[in-house]
């Protein structure tokens, strides 16, 4: 992600933030919880002009009453304080994606929302010569048959890294680099699912979340933020002691086995993976850097998902 979509991130988890606190606050009691994040969430929003600040304020504001609809325990009356706080970055690296985090612990109860601005992709993951990502994805570390086969690449991208040459002066970088780490990988993740059947939960846990949370989405050229509900432990849309959710959202199916792994057809960048219960996703490779290092990425986008998934709360603003 660039420094300015960042940026941008940043400033609009600061204004969701706050536009709750204030709208939480004229009905029981509230309080942010002031952190290092909030900090950085409160300069980047600084860094904005007025006419973005009306524009972002306008979209988190929108949302209010759909959340409050999706969880009662948010607006149930009490005299026990409700605290809102903004969550690290390094909670993303062990599967955490909420960036807001609503909470009251009289009931021990929380829920997390993935804030986005204009912003759809699921993760950037690394491939690298010595990183293990069977272990980081899914907590199995790779197999030697896998370091094996991409030794010789990554050998190769380390010579040239060396003579300090550019990834568009290599003369053949899908065929040469890209083929050869992609097919490694589909191997080794078939191999893997064949003997460990946990593997396919597992790995979408990692490139979703280990927790529940509502994804927020703001679609500026759209005048649009939408909810999506990603329920797949059945931690959100909880009722209150008082009353049920006004909006009723399902817990969805992790995977458990895996349909299809392989390269997209007429691609030599991208790998289609598809698991039962409806979801799939695409692996496109890249290299990160103009220089050639030994250490690419992974765009990985979300390209299906369980019908219950794809309901979205539209918040026109």
């Amino acid at each position: 992600m660039s420094s300015i979509s960042n940026n941008q991130g940043r400033a609009y988890e600061f204004v969701c933030l706050n536009s709750l606190l204030q709208a939480i606050s004229k009905i029981r009691p509230a309080m942010i919880v002031k952190n290092s994040s909030y900090s950085a969430a409160e300069n980047a929003w600084n860094t904005l002009t007025d006419g973005d600040k009306t524009l972002y304020s306008l979209s988190a504001k929108s949302t209010i009453e759909t959340i409050f609809a999706l969880e009662p325990n948010i607006v149930e009356k009490g005299t026990d304080m409700l605290s809102l706080y903004i969550q690290n970055d390094q909670h993303g690296e062990d599967a955490d994606v909420r960036d807001i985090i609503i909470e009251r612990k009289d009931i021990i109860w929380e829920i997390g929302l993935s804030i986005k601005h204009n912003h759809l992709a699921v993760k950037h993951s690394r491939i690298a010569k010595t990183l293990d990502f069977g272990e980081k994805w899914y907590g199995i570390p790779c197999s030697n048959t896998y370091w094996n086969d991409v030794k010789p690449t990554f050998d190769f991208l380390e010579r040239e890294k060396a003579k300090g040459t550019y990834f568009r002066d290599l003369k053949s970088k899908k065929n040469e680099i890209y083929v050869p780490i992609l097919n490694a990988f589909v191997k080794e993740v078939s191999a893997q699912i064949k003997e460990n059947k946990t593997v396919p939960r597992r790995m979408v846990e990692y490139l979703l979340s280990k927790y529940d949370f509502y994804k927020v989405i703001s679609i500026d050229s759209k005048r649009i933020t939408t909810i999506q509900s990603f329920n797949m432990y059945g931690t959100l849309n909880l009722p209150s002691r008082s009353s049920e959710p006004a909006i009723k959202v399902p817990v969805i199916n992790l995977p458990s086995s895996l349909l299809h792994i392989g390269m997209k057809p007429r691609s030599k960048t991208t790998v289609i993976m598809c698991f039962n219960n409806g979801w799939q996703f695409s692996f496109r490779i890249h290299n990160a850097k103009d220089i050639v290092e030994t250490s690419l990425k992974f765009d990985i986008q979300i390209v299906g998902m369980p019908a219950d998934v794809n309901i979205k709360y539209n918040c026109k603003w």
